[in-house]
């Protein structure tokens, strides 16, 4: 399959899968009758919505396999799957169905008239960009967290998506986990008092990326896998999943678990809309390698009215994970190694995870609302909730305000912490204060034509 062919027909592309035949052919949108199709405000025949998946591996062959549950039901139609990598993209394109077309380059499939909404689980560097340009196609947007990798990429993403009237949903799951519906509840009804700080723990980065640099193989589109990153010969450090320990393209545990986390404490702390008033950083960058997230990073965010402070410790001091049975909503720990400690005024809570397992402490879930009691938001599922946003315009539980400025407060740690100071945010402006060298960090040149 030609590199400088980004889409065919899906029955071409298995016969050329893996090879380097060159084929002409670029697969145009299927002709469906109008009345079929769902759009912006105005769901189709048996409300189907049709999807785009932009990104197939990792996450996004999850994102596939849940997509293909609801077209099962009779909810979902699933018009085209798109990755840079052959392997990837013809594994995918099996799963989908003959009538997923397959594309390497994402813009044509948003240039597909029949597709409603896109699923973009891509590198971290991509996020943005892609959201920026479906939104402009006047697609729906589910995107994986986290949101942006610069300040400026999250500004750009909540213009486009409020200009175009889309529904965003950030992939930070675990708002929308069974026992984060607990811990949310038990928090707002003031059990442990006025919460003054929440403390976030995770185990260290990875060091490493020590390979040299080589040619990519035969089935990476290398020049697309960097999409809007500056350009540089490949390396197996770089990808695929290994993209996270880079600062340009992932930044680290904080900006990988740090988005599930601290999604959490924004949403369970009314705290959405908000931001800090100064963040301060210190921790320990690799010693060799290619990869250079921080190994060990400590962060603390300063909220102002109402008062309150928000940790990142990583390593911090894990909460011992509670025994259970695996009949809780959320079953069992499996992933103790992360959570937070929230800490009132009189008494604290504990949570483990706060991705697709969010695990919430005893008293949580055992606790029983008396009359008068507040309730807060249920989720009826990550998607569901998006698929409700896009049909009725209802705001999304992790929308793209909430996505970006949760994404904006890793960007901010790992930049105090290579600058070595304290930064001043101004959250009204989304920007730093009286820092002109931190200001200059809030965005970064992004080559063409993969831009903002």
């Amino acid at each position: 399959m030609s590199k400088k062919t980004p889409g065919m027909p899906r029955r071409t592309f298995l016969k050329a899968a893996g090879s380097a035949v060159a084929v002409g052919a670029v697969a145009g949108p299927q002709v469906i009758p109008s009345g079929v199709l769902a759009a912006q405000g105005r769901p189709g025949a048996n409300d189907r919505l049709t999807f785009g998946h932009i990104g197939v591996g990792g996450m996004g062959g999850y994102h596939l396999g849940d997509i293909l549950g609801f077209v099962q039901r009779g909810q979902a139609n699933i018009a085209a799957v798109c990755d840079i990598d052959d392997k990837r993209l013809e594994n995918a394109s099996r799963r989908a169905g003959s009538q997923a077309d397959c594309y390497r380059d994402y813009r044509f499939v948003l240039d597909r008239t029949d597709i409603d909404a896109v699923i973009i689980a891509t590198p971290d560097h991509w996020h943005a960009v892609q959201t920026v340009h479906a939104a402009e196609r006047g697609k729906h947007v589910y995107v994986e967290k986290p949101a942006c990798c610069t300040i400026e990429e999250g500004n750009a993403m909540i213009a486009a998506a409020n200009k175009a009237g889309i529904a965003v949903q950030v992939g930070s799951q675990g708002r929308s986990q069974p026992e984060a519906y607990l811990a949310h509840r038990y928090l707002a009804n003031g059990n442990i008092g006025r919460i003054t700080q929440v403390d976030c723990f995770h185990y260290p980065s990875p060091s490493g990326g020590t390979a040299p640099d080589r040619d990519p193989p035969a089935e990476l589109d290398w020049d697309l896998w960097l999409g809007p990153l500056r350009d540089r010969p490949y390396n197996p450090g770089y990808c695929h999943g290994t993209f996270r320990w880079m600062m340009e393209s992932g930044g680290g545990q904080i900006r990988d678990r740090g988005a599930h986390v601290m999604s959490c404490a924004m949403w369970w702390m009314n705290a959405d809309g908000t931001g800090p008033v100064e963040v301060e950083a210190t921790g320990e960058a690799p010693v060799k390698g290619l990869w250079d997230s921080a190994v060990k990073i400590s962060v603390k965010y300063t909220f102002k009215n109402p008062d309150w402070v928000l940790t990142w410790n990583q390593p911090g001091e894990p909460a011992p994970p509670e025994e259970r049975t695996g009949r809780e909503p959320g079953g069992a720990i499996s992933r103790p190694g992360y959570g937070a400690v929230y800490r009132g005024d009189q008494g604290t809570f504990t949570h483990w995870g706060g991705d697709g397992g969010t695990w919430a402490e005893r008293k949580a879930r055992e606790w029983q609302p008396g009359p008068g009691a507040v309730e807060v938001y249920r989720s009826p599922g990550h998607k569901e909730d998006w698929f409700e946003g896009i049909k009725t315009g209802k705001r999304t539980i992790m929308n793209v305000e909430a996505g970006a400025d949760v994404a904006i407060l890793t960007v901010l740690g790992n930049l105090s912490f290579l600058l070595g100071r304290k930064l001043k945010w101004d959250h009204v402006r989304r920007e730093i204060v009286g820092d002109e060298q931190a200001q200059r960090l809030m965005g970064r040149p992004q080559r063409y034509p993969y831009t903002l």
